[in-house]
């Protein structure tokens, strides 16, 4: 994530004074995933959570920027959690979410994925072609842990 982040404050670099940038968290960041919602993976119900993941290749949101993947990046795409309460539709953007990744050749990566804007997210190494495994245990307000599994094949 630190990587993509790093990526999009070089792309506004040239528009925005560094001092801009010093004072920054995180949390303040926009993170324009709007057009790219259907991407859908996977989306379920879990004990009153609705829950959509997404997969955003990193290599198509660039080169809809009109920018390249920088060199030696190894991850490959993005992959988005967003939840809502299945009642209301009220999004849930407060709480933990860990994110276990094993690909078709059986290696695994895991991560905590970061709260954004509306959503948690962490960029992963898709790179190979086949089915991967994801599976994701969340914690939100509530302090319920709640899990989700799913399969994402890359072509």
């Amino acid at each position: 994530m630190k990587k993509l982040i790093v990526l999009i404050a070089a792309a506004f670099a040239l528009s925005a004074p560094i001092s801009a940038f010093a004072a920054m968290d995180h949390g303040s960041m926009k993170m324009d995933h709007g057009g790219h919602k259907g991407n859908v993976a996977h989306e379920e119900v879990v004990d009153g959570v609705k829950v959509t993941f997404s997969v955003i290749s990193m290599k198509e949101h660039l080169k809809s920027m009109n920018m390249e993947m920088p060199k030696g990046m190894k991850e490959t795409h993005h992959l988005m959690a967003e939840f809502k309460d299945a009642k209301t539709g009220k999004a849930l953007t407060e709480g933990d979410v860990k994110v276990k990744v094993q690909g078709p050749d059986k290696a695994a990566q895991s991560k905590d994925l970061m709260g954004m804007e509306g959503h948690f997210g962490a960029d992963f190494d898709l790179s190979k072609k086949g089915k991967y495994g994801v599976m994701s245990k969340f914690k939100l307000q509530d302090g319920k842990v709640r899990s989700s599994k799913f399969w994402h094949t890359v072509k």
